[in-house]
């Protein structure tokens, strides 16, 4: 199992990557850089990779609405290019509130949209001449004597022809299509205990349909990492972010954080968290996230129990462990794990 960190949206992207990058020497493997609607992904994560030598390089995630998929991929390929072949390409659909409400984008077609930047990346990365119009445009008119419609190939050549491409995915359709062509997965709230119940099937169905040449599908996920007997103050500096996902991350109907939580068998209080988030009452919202699931989707308590909880990671499937070390000394955590893994 390989260990890495979330680098989060919010706050100064440079003291957050600087802090990132302290953790290469004890013994990180990758970074993944969020961006929803904060500071662009891409422009810290070059910074990084001046900042690092030898941690790998991810975007947590780059959605498939607001840039094309051939510059998703000089993106990814310029990254890998800076960073000496150390990029990770995440990307997903996000959702209605990210997409709608601060791209102004419409949300449609999300599996064909993940679909075709995944296809249309690797056909760039090995430089194949591409023509291309869109899954939802109409093909260009042909310029006489011009360019305009003319098929091209990336300029640069890529340190590397291939780079591992991972999707964010949380619906049976989704996961079915990340195992089937992915080289990764990014889930989010993920549950360990619950993983083979609510996505067994669509990756077992996903997988059936896997180009053998992909290799296994890579599963990145994990929580707060924290080790002593404040487990239960650590774990409540996730609820922000549970009753955000939960409760406000979509309109009722149009949220699958929301869905997924009710999947684990947390109906009533999902309900309550997006009752309450909706309607203002922040705190209360937050209130409502239960206890149990916040250990479930952390890594805090005695040694003891961390490192059991790091094997339930394993053994629900997950091969990189995705870690937020709280503490006076993240080093030191990522040392420890880094040393069980």
């Amino acid at each position: 199992m390989e260990l890495s960190s979330p680098l989060t949206y919010a706050g100064d992207p440079r003291a957050a990557a600087d802090r990132a990058a302290a953790l290469e020497s004890a013994g990180l493997d990758a970074v993944w850089v969020a961006e929803a609607y904060g500071f662009d992904s891409p422009t810290v994560m070059g910074y990084l990779a001046a900042r690092t030598d030898r941690m790998r390089i991810g975007s947590a995630i780059v959605n498939v609405y607001s840039r094309t998929p051939a510059l998703i991929a000089q993106t990814a390929a310029g990254l890998d290019a800076v960073s000496g072949g150390r990029a990770l390409l995440g990307v997903g659909a996000s959702g209605p509130q990210v997409v709608e409400g601060w791209h102004g984008r419409r949300y449609d077609r999300p599996l064909g949209r993940t679909r075709e930047v995944i296809e249309l990346s690797r056909r760039i990365w090995r430089r194949e001449v591409i023509e291309h119009h869109g899954i939802t445009d109409l093909p260009l008119p042909a310029e006489k004597g011009g360019t305009l419609g003319k098929p091209l190939k990336l300029l640069n050549h890529p340190v590397r022809d291939t780079i591992p491409v991972y999707v964010a995915a949380l619906g049976p359709a989704n996961v079915r299509m990340t195992a089937e062509i992915a080289d990764g997965w990014l889930p989010f709230l993920y549950v360990p205990e619950r993983a083979a119940e609510v996505w067994g099937g669509a990756l077992s169905e996903g997988a059936a349909r896997r180009d053998p040449s992909l290799g296994p599908l890579q599963v990145v996920a994990g929580g707060l990492l924290a080790i002593g007997d404040d487990a239960e103050q650590v774990r409540d500096h996730l609820r922000p972010t549970v009753a955000l996902y939960v409760g406000g991350m979509g309109a009722p109907g149009r949220n699958f954080y929301h869905d997924l939580v009710r999947s684990y068998g947390y109906e009533r209080e999902a309900a309550a968290i997006q009752e309450h988030y909706l309607a203002g009452r922040r705190k209360e919202a937050e209130a409502a996230v239960p206890a149990e699931l916040l250990e479930r989707l952390c890594l805090a308590g005695p040694e003891g129990y961390v490192r059991d909880r790091v094997e339930v990671f394993r053994e629900a499937g997950v091969t990189m462990l995705n870690v937020t070390p709280v503490g006076p000394d993240p080093a030191r955590l990522i040392e420890r794990v880094r040393s069980w893994l």
